[in-house]
């Protein structure tokens, strides 16, 4: 990671590395943090936030889940991102912003301690490793289930689910795959450790629904309108583990991941092992949209300057 000049905390710019929190501070020992991961791309109008207003949106409902009080306005976070990246003097950039319970009481019960907001941004190409998106990765069934829907909130993006992501990636890459796909307590298809998952089967779309423990993905979102608006038939339904090795094509969508072909599954080849079409097609009216070279039909892109 390349430090920025400038971190946003509670209302003030400050440098990067005074973006510091005590030791005992209640997000270290009880994963009490909810955040965002927002994508801002060069555009020939310059930079632009990829759905600003709906990432902001689910950061305040994953801290209300959380029965965290966000002490900010949903314009006033907004506002502050895009000051953030000015700042910065970025182009391009992954923005994190982060409500998390800071320094007080040590103990469960979190209601003496205070709530907090950082917002950071920094440069970050592709997650899923470079060439990722033309090749296709290898993915396999995680030993490690999603949590059950009355454990935690797999609506909120906690910091707290994502201790069950890194078991589902670290297993995953240990073994020799790029990424784990995780079934829920069902035994259903969930998600990835931090992606969402789509199957495509002779030309139709399918992608589970949130009752099976996931994210509501924004990335996720923005596929299905602009799989509506190609004319490919799509739809929400359960997806049984053996879909993944007969399906034609499978890919993974997230802010970070974009949208990534999955070329095999547990070493089984998807379709013909390589990104197939249904795919390349979102890829190109995606990040068409994205990066400004097709029509922001959506009105997706917030601009900085």
């Amino acid at each position: 990671m390349t430090p920025t000049e400038k971190i946003w905390r509670n209302g003030t710019f400050i440098p990067w590395d005074e973006a510091r929190i005590h030791v005992l501070s209640h997000v270290v020992s009880y994963a009490s943090a909810v955040f965002e991961g927002i994508r801002c791309y060069r555009t020939p109008s310059g930079p632009a936030i990829f759905r600003l207003e709906e990432h902001v949106r689910r950061l305040l409902d994953s801290a209300r889940i959380c029965r965290m009080d966000a002490p900010y306005t949903p314009a006033e976070l907004s506002a502050a991102i895009r000051e953030l990246v000015r700042i910065n003097r970025m182009e391009a950039c992954y923005i994190r912003p982060i409500v998390l319970r800071g320094y007080g009481a040590v103990g469960v019960q979190p209601s003496n301690n205070p709530i907090e907001v950082y917002i950071a941004c920094w440069e970050w190409g592709s997650y899923l490793g470079d060439g990722a998106a033309a090749d296709g990765i290898d993915a396999c069934v995680s030993s490690w289930n999603r949590m059950a829907p009355n454990t935690l909130p797999a609506l909120a993006k906690s910091a707290a689910n994502y201790m069950n992501s890194q078991l589902i990636k670290m297993e995953a890459v240990s073994n020799g795959y790029h990424e784990g796909i995780a079934l829920d307590c069902s035994g259903l298809v969930s998600e990835g450790s931090g992606e969402n998952l789509f199957v495509v089967r002779d030309g139709r779309i399918l992608t589970p629904p949130l009752s099976c423990s996931l994210l509501d993905g924004i990335t996720r979102n923005a596929v299905i309108e602009l799989a509506k608006d190609l004319g490919i038939p799509i739809e929400e339904a359960a997806i049984p583990r053996e879909m993944l090795y007969i399906a034609d094509e499978v890919f993974l969508t997230g802010t970070a991941a974009e949208i990534t072909p999955v070329r095999s599954v547990d070493h089984i080849r998807v379709g013909a092992g390589r990104r197939g079409p249904v795919t390349e097609k979102l890829q190109a009216e995606f990040l068409g949209i994205v990066t400004g070279s097709r029509p922001d039909v959506h009105g997706w892109l917030t601009r900085v300057t």
